[in-house]
């Protein structure tokens, strides 16, 4: 019982999210150099999918350095909720581990089907699903506001009572875990699992342009939650990647920027400040009743 109910500090926290993040980054690395050599075998490489993953690995750079300026704001809105206003003060053990990142993932399935379902959160994601690829580097493709977008769901963890340090560790074992999923080189894999967890095979639904494909499979770690609240779509025929209109682009400012640059042409041309207002939290294809 001792070993579920040692306690860690927030510096070892924090030296587990890192070492994580690193060692994730490596095995991915290999992953994409084994991903690339097979294209080579098969005549599949392309100078669009040489150009694709050179956007891909330069917007993962605007992210990071993104990450670098809203870590404070993550963890100075967390601490103000933090201990004051936390419905109890939990210990970091196992169990609390255990527990928080399964309710982060939670959070992420609410801020990942927000993404697609608001204006403003459909102009930062797009970028994430502008690929028509599907490879590890697809999971470093980020937009501009992909780094302080998940602030307000993870709000509600550090009010339960969980430490910031822990909570910022179960986002990114969530986002690290999903990171894992994006290639098209894995099959299927064993029914128990794929009834459970996210799989390679449930996400590349999730990125497919395909009319049933479109809209579903939030999950991060458990695709329980997709099964649960009705956005559950099996892989069945091909995946069609990328978005609709696609954006035809490898110039990775066009790809960081193109869900804003869309969004502000939309906000410009509608009349009216509601109507500009709306395109902001609206779903994606909305228009105003006007609009000829």
């Amino acid at each position: 019982m001792n070993f579920w109910t040692h306690l860690f500090d927030e510096w070892t926290l924090y030296e587990w999210q890192s070492l994580v993040d690193d060692w994730v980054f490596v095995f991915a690395m290999a992953f994409f150099l084994f991903e690339i050599v097979r294209l080579l075998i098969k005549k599949k490489m392309t100078w669009a999918t040489v150009g694709d993953c050179f956007a891909n690995f330069v917007t993962l750079l605007a992210h990071v350095g993104l990450i670098a300026m809203f870590a404070g704001v993550y963890l100075g809105a967390f601490y103000l909720i933090y201990p004051d206003y936390s419905l109890m003060l939990m210990p970091s053990n196992y169990w609390t581990i255990a527990l928080c990142i399964f309710l982060a993932d939670l959070a992420y399935y609410c801020e990942h089907r927000v993404a697609h379902r608001m204006g403003l959160g459909w102009a930062t994601h797009t970028v994430h699903h502008s690929s028509p690829f599907f490879n590890i580097s697809v999971a470093y493709r980020h937009g501009p506001l992909d780094a302080i977008f998940g602030l307000p769901f993870y709000i509600p963890l550090v009010l339960i009572g969980f430490d910031p340090f822990l909570v910022l560790l179960s986002a990114s074992c969530v986002q690290l875990y999903q990171t894992l999923l994006h290639t098209d080189t894995i099959g299927k894999l064993p029914k128990f699992y794929e009834a459970v967890m996210n799989t390679p095979s449930h996400h590349r639904v999730h990125h497919g342009s395909n009319p049933q494909y479109i809209d579903k499979n939030y999950a991060g770690i458990f695709i329980i939650w997709d099964k649960m609240f009705g956005t559950f779509a099996e892989e069945e025929e091909d995946v069609i990647y990328g978005v609709l209109p696609p954006i035809n682009s490898v110039n990775p400012l066009v790809v960081f920027f193109h869900g804003f640059t869309g969004l502000g042409r939309k906000i410009w041309s509608a009349k009216g400040f509601g109507n500009k207002l709306a395109y902001l939290i609206q779903p994606p294809g909305w228009r105003p009743k006007n609009d000829p």
